[in-house]
């Protein structure tokens, strides 16, 4: 290879390390949130539940470990939405095409009958957060989906029935998209908040103009460069950004 093929094969990958995903903890309105921002025109961001044999992943470092398999790592992940017992989605769930679980459109348990509820759906080049009607009006060809609630912020607006006095503190895990689906910002607090400061996080913050709530209490982060390789019972869905292994 020429000199010239060597700088070339060098800018290519020091442009695909600067396009994973973003990792900084910050502090906003005395809270301290760990926020993770990617480029969907970039990067590749995928849904995992099941293993080849079928078995749920439950855990971040079986996912990754799974990946390098194929000559690939997890350079970022977060739980991605409400789950049973047996781990299977609450609400609607597609994963590389495959609808696993349809979409819900009426209240269900928890906080996910908080509504409105919304669909984290990733496309080519693009990821968007969409109310769940919106979604259904919409549909989208998503390569992957997953279903969640409540909507923290809907078209700039925080969601109608939360409280700024709200009593109800967990450390809690969603994600924002921009407009132009460009920006996929996720977020995790590092300690117990409650929903309208999770909120405000996305929509003053932030800045984005749609977000979705993943979790309270189970939420975790896969965050390498940070130290963040967080661990505890097993997961349901979990969504990362994977990139080639080093």
């Amino acid at each position: 290879m020429t000199r010239l093929g060597y700088m070339a094969l060098f800018l290519g990958l020091g442009a695909s390390a600067l396009s994973a995903a973003t990792c900084e903890a910050v502090t906003y309105n005395g809270a301290q949130y760990t926020i993770c921002e990617i480029d969907a025109g970039e990067d590749q961001l995928d849904l995992f539940l099941r293993d080849d044999a079928g078995d749920i992943y439950g855990q971040f470092t079986s996912v990754d470990r799974a990946l390098s398999e194929h000559g690939e790592k997890l350079v970022f992940a977060m739980n991605a939405g409400m789950y049973h017992d047996d781990r299977s989605p609450v609400g609607h769930y597609v994963e590389n095409g495959e609808e696993i679980m349809r979409v819900i459109p009426n209240a269900g348990p928890g906080n996910f009958g908080l509504l409105p509820n919304g669909v984290l759906c990733v496309r080519e080049g693009r990821t968007d957060v969409f109310e769940t009607l919106a979604y259904i009006e919409a549909a989208p060809a998503c390569k992957h989906a997953t279903q969640s609630g409540p909507m923290l912020v809907i078209d700039g607006a925080l969601h109608p029935r939360f409280l700024a006095d709200g009593t109800s503190l967990h450390i809690r895990n969603g994600v924002g998209t921009s407009a132009d689906g460009q920006r996929v910002v996720f977020a995790i607090s590092d300690q117990p908040v409650n929903f309208h400061s999770f909120g405000t996080l996305f929509r003053d913050y932030i800045g984005v103009p749609n977000a979705l709530y993943f979790d309270g209490k189970v939420s975790r982060l896969y965050a390498p460069d940070l130290g963040r390789r967080d661990f505890g019972f097993a997961l349901g869905p979990i969504i990362g950004v994977v990139a080639p292994a080093d």
